[in-house]
């Protein structure tokens, strides 16, 4: 499959390219800024510009031309700045899952956060609510779509090497994930039929990558 990454530039993203060109696919690497094509390029991913904040639907859309599949892995980041994460968390995956069904893309696969259904705390930082609260809205917004969705919340992320070993389901506590073992869930669960329609918790754990899906799935 030819798959468009949202935020291809990211730290999940850079990882996950070279897994799906390894699996047999071709990522589409969605970037802002034209100087990240040659890094890009590098990992094996077809590079296309997009302004993920400023740009529509149509050019989303565009963007999208001849892709089977989208993963959404954009995050306004932290930098402290809240409406960033209505603009690229929230409104990006809105504007992202409109734009697949309007070019006739079913397949989407969007990462977002662990817990964030609970309830804020009352003296939350208003940076950390906004994000949750963006993650929160974006999920629900993409289950109530006719895609072919699978949304993945990873717990705690660290920057540790892969291990390959994972908790994965609809109940799993909070705990920390590698992004490296994100990325290797998301190039699995890509092309698999069983994750359709599936919402799951992620963190690291003591189950391989393939098995754990399975065992998800199955749940």
């Amino acid at each position: 499959m030819r798959i468009a990454v949202v935020g291809g530039h990211g730290q999940i993203a850079r990882l996950l390219h070279p897994l799906l060109v390894a699996a047999g696919h071709r990522p589409v690497a969605l970037v802002r800024r034209a100087e990240q094509r040659v890094a890009l390029e590098a990992a094996g991913a077809e590079v296309r510009l997009l302004d993920i904040e400023n740009d529509d639907v149509a050019d989303f859309a565009r963007a999208f031309d001849g892709c089977d599949a989208v993963v959404f892995s954009a995050g306004g980041g932290p930098d402290g700045n809240a409406a960033r994460k209505r603009t690229v968390d929230l409104e990006g995956s809105l504007k992202s899952a409109a734009a697949a069904s309007s070019a006739g893309i079913r397949r989407f696969v969007q990462v977002s956060a662990i817990d964030v259904d609970r309830p804020v705390a009352p003296d939350a930082d208003p940076v950390w609510a906004a994000y949750v609260a963006a993650k929160r809205d974006a999920d629900a917004a993409l289950r109530a779509t006719a895609l072919d969705w699978t949304i993945l919340r990873p717990g705690r992320l660290t920057d540790a090497p892969a291990t390959g070993l994972i908790a994965l389901g609809s109940d799993v506590a909070r705990g920390d994930v590698t992004r490296a073992d994100v990325a290797a869930v998301l190039a699995a669960v890509v092309d698999r039929p069983e994750s359709v329609h599936r919402q799951w918790n992620l963190v690291g754990g003591d189950v391989p990558v393939a098995d754990a899906i399975a065992r998800a799935a199955a749940s």
